[in-house]
């Protein structure tokens, strides 16, 4: 990752995409003074660090800014006293253009090294979905169409629908945020989890969107954090001791 970041044509790209998320090749080709080669070269050092994922939408194939390794850096290597900057790399995604009234998309990738059964249970039960979601537990009977609830304690985080439940692949939710009447004005948005075996590991991509364009960055600034102590716990055992992490625990 951090040879990625050398370079000061791959973090304009990275500016780029901070400005205007999900962009085809095109698109950034038109705002680089280098050949199109190049800026696919470097697109792809971008993908292997893990800084930008990628994802077909008919015949095109959209870039998306990935903070999760940056967060990951920060559970790491960057005291709690620094939090409040630190936690502002996390946000470095911005709108993403469109026409539809709901356009926004966001889009988080992390590698694992679990199974995918073991990081569906870790994703659909609520004792061990407390231990990395800001102390939130999460109560369903996971069928689709089926309703869930995210509480810590008697407060209420969210709610939503089970849309699609495909263990241990794929999982679809709509979701109102309830911690708060800003999120709570955003309305539903939908939330897809997808495990895919990698390995001895599993990449999870989390796809948050059907988002209205400029919407409060509380509905979606909190994934790296919830994916990096998912990590965290699944690899180690432990819990992230940020003070985001401990929020409502």
């Amino acid at each position: 990752m951090f040879k990625a970041l050398a370079d000061p044509t791959r973090r304009a790209l990275l500016d780029e995409l901070n400005r205007a998320d999900g962009q085809t090749l095109g698109e950034l080709e038109a705002r680089f003074a280098i050949s199109r080669f190049g800026v696919m070269k470097h697109l792809k050092q971008l993908e292997e660090a893990g800084l930008v994922v990628t994802k077909r939408r008919g015949r095109e194939k959209l870039h998306f800014l990935n903070p999760v390794p940056i967060r990951l850096v920060h559970d790491r290597w960057v005291s709690q006293y620094a939090e409040p900057w630190a936690a502002a790399l996390s946000g470095l995604k911005e709108t993403l253009e469109g026409t539809m009234e709901r356009s926004m998309e966001k889009v988080f990738e992390i590698y694992i090294k679990t199974t995918p059964e073991r990081l569906w249970e870790a994703i659909t039960t609520s004792e061990i979905r407390s231990k990395y979601q800001f102390g939130a537990g999460i109560a369903s009977d996971w069928t689709p169409g089926s309703r869930f609830e995210m509480k810590a304690g008697d407060f209420a985080l969210g709610e939503g629908e089970n849309l699609e439940v495909d263990p241990p692949r794929r999982l679809v939710q709509s979701m109102v945020a309830l911690w708060g009447d800003d999120v709570k004005a955003e309305g539903t948005t939908r939330i897809t989890w997808e495990i895919e075996p990698v390995g001895d590991s599993c990449r999870l991509t989390v796809t948050h969107d059907q988002m209205r364009e400029g919407a409060n960055d509380q509905i979606y600034g909190g994934w790296p954090m919830i994916l990096s102590g998912l990590k965290t716990w699944l690899e180690t055992g432990e819990l992230l001791t940020t003070p985001g992490s401990l929020m409502y625990g």
